[in-house]
């Protein structure tokens, strides 16, 4: 099955080639079935935020005393996902920030509810920021139950051909070349483009028309 990361990947890179001398932050968190068990809301926030500080000159007085105090909690915790959305919201309120969120459809349910109404509360307090995700139809409903006239999904459904182009180019970059036939070739680039569903991609931006991103 293919995945939309190459996609994101490459707006993400775009995003930091635009950015280059700017006071501005692009951050993005890549979600995996095979991790989604710890890939719980607090953690997905918890590295937006890692990414965001790391880059900077820097670390706002805020953030600092909100880690020094979690340090003291019992146990040493560490911070609440609501302390990580008040800590993005702090830093994205001040400068333009960019967050990509990949194959978002395969965060747990309850997970990726809180990871919508966690970005809608960041959107909320910081008009500045943009939010790129990808994933899979049906979450679509989500998406729009929580940013109605924010964002706008687009369809993007590869032809049989795009298919069959990138898997002969993985194939070819087969280290054991010697552990397929001819035949086992054919049944891949026959069966595989049959059974990939569609993706699409919605920008969300708070407060205007949005503007499509493919």
């Amino acid at each position: 099955m293919l995945t939309s990361r190459g996609g994101s990947s490459l707006v993400v890179d775009r995003l930091g080639d635009q950015i280059k001398g700017q006071i501005a932050a692009v951050t993005c968190f890549y979600f995996d079935f095979a991790a989604r068990k710890e890939q719980s809301a607090t953690s997905i926030f918890g590295s937006l935020v890692k990414q965001i500080i790391s880059g900077m000159e820097r670390i706002p007085d805020e953030i600092s005393r909100a880690f020094q105090e979690q340090k003291k909690v019992a146990g040493g915790c560490g911070p609440q996902l609501a302390d990580l959305v008040k800590m993005l919201q702090a830093i994205t309120s001040s400068q333009p920030t960019f967050v990509c969120v990949d194959a978002l459809d395969e965060c747990q349910g309850v997970q990726r509810a809180r990871v919508l109404d966690s970005l809608k509360q960041i959107l909320e307090r910081s008009p500045g920021t943009r939010i790129f995700v990808t994933g899979r139809p049906h979450i679509r409903a989500e998406m729009e139950k929580r940013f109605a006239g924010r964002m706008i999904s687009v369809p993007i459904c590869p032809t049989r051909g795009d298919i069959i182009e990138y898997l002969r180019v993985r194939l070819s970059e087969d280290e054991m070349p010697d552990a397929m036939d001819e035949n086992l070739e054919v049944e891949i680039l026959e069966k595989i483009p049959e059974s990939v569903s569609e993706m699409w991609v919605g920008a969300m931006l708070l407060g205007i028309p949005c503007c499509t991103l493919r």
